[in-house]
């Protein structure tokens, strides 16, 4: 009896591990599908009170017309602020390399033999190369979301097919497990996204706030990047203080202004993130703030920077799924929180 335990056992992590891989060496084709799913999830709701008094397919026409709007000036802002910056880093190219040149100095003088190499790697080519790579990748994402629009727009067709289609199986148990399951998942990634912009938009005003106080240069720029940056759990809070404390070190003359600028924003990130967005979003996410953190970490490095965007909705997904059958109920208690109370499958009904 152990034996055929373990045997099953390994079963299924093989399984998993072969999951893993083809979700990794596959991500061109599984990536944009997981975006379609998480922009249904969130457009669907408009669609379906559309199709209240509207021809479907105007409707649908409708709704893709405002989701691609949405993205369009989403993405001209990103570009804008971004182009800024690197602007901002070519025109002041000469202050950066002083800066670069005396902190390196003052590293040697201390005994830091680390400092060259620091200089090295760190320099203001290492700043422009990176700005250029960051504009070279948001580039080549066109052909990406080409592709999420055409299965969302086909998506969109079939969600009504799909809730017929599942609500006529014959297991009923797993018919009622994929109605409950998407349901719920598609309740929470709409309150997950809800959450994250109401948190990105105080975050935004915050930093620009403070960068206006203090007399930062762009500060309506550092603010629109902390925004759009925060919808990448940690990793997006960590990148939008680390770059205006750069620029801080070369318009303050003193060291003690720059940590102060680098613990005020990083004092912002934490009322927000710590504080503030735990006791919006309560336990609906149903998801520990250690699961989070694997999730930006574990889809980061199978998906690339989609991977960390995507990466806290699709766990949510997973967690909310296994929630709905004995079997795997443990997943969802170990690594979230508890569901309060079942949410009813009417964003499913035609």
């Amino acid at each position: 009896m152990t034996g055929g335990k373990i045997h099953h056992g390994a079963q299924i992590l093989i399984a998993a591990i072969m999951a893993l891989a083809a979700l990794s060496v596959a991500r061109s084709v599984f990536a944009p599908v997981a975006f379609a799913l998480f922009i249904i999830a969130l457009v669907w709701p408009l669609q379906r009170s559309l199709q209240a008094f509207l021809p479907r397919l105007l409707a649908l026409a409708i709704s893709v017309v405002v989701m691609v709007g949405a993205f369009l000036a989403f993405g001209s802002l990103i570009g804008w602020a971004f182009g800024r910056v690197a602007r901002w880093i070519v025109s002041d190219a000469e202050r950066f390399q002083q800066f670069y040149e005396q902190a390196t100095q003052w590293l040697e003088g201390h005994g830091i033999v680390a400092a060259g190499m620091w200089s090295e790697t760190f320099n203001v080519g290492w700043m422009l190369r990176t700005a250029q790579t960051l504009t070279a990748r948001l580039n080549s994402t066109f052909s990406f979301w080409l592709v999420v629009l055409v299965y969302v727009i086909l998506g969109l067709l079939e969600v009504e097919d799909f809730g017929l289609k599942v609500r006529t199986m014959r297991n009923r148990d797993t018919g009622t497990l994929l109605l409950r399951g998407s349901a719920s998942t598609a309740a929470k990634l709409r309150r997950y996204m809800l959450v994250r912009s109401a948190m990105s938009v105080i975050t935004g005003l915050l930093v620009w706030a403070f960068a206006s106080v203090v007399g930062l240069p762009l500060a309506q720029e550092w603010g629109f990047i902390a925004f759009s940056l925060n919808y990448i759990p940690f990793l997006g809070p960590l990148v939008a203080t680390v770059f205006p404390t750069l620029f801080a070190m070369t318009q303050f003359g003193s060291w003690q202004a720059v940590v102060a600028v680098f613990a005020c924003l990083n004092l912002i990130q934490f009322i927000v993130g710590s504080y503030i967005e735990p006791r919006v979003s309560g336990s609906a996410l149903s998801i520990s703030p250690a699961m989070v953190l694997f999730s930006v970490f574990f889809w980061s490095y199978l998906w690339g920077v989609f991977g960390a965007f995507i990466g806290v909705p699709v766990t949510i997904a997973l967690l909310t799924f296994c929630a709905q059958h004995p079997s795997s109920l443990w997943l969802a208690e170990l690594f979230g929180a508890p569901e309060q109370k079942a949410i009813p499958t009417e964003p499913l009904k035609p």
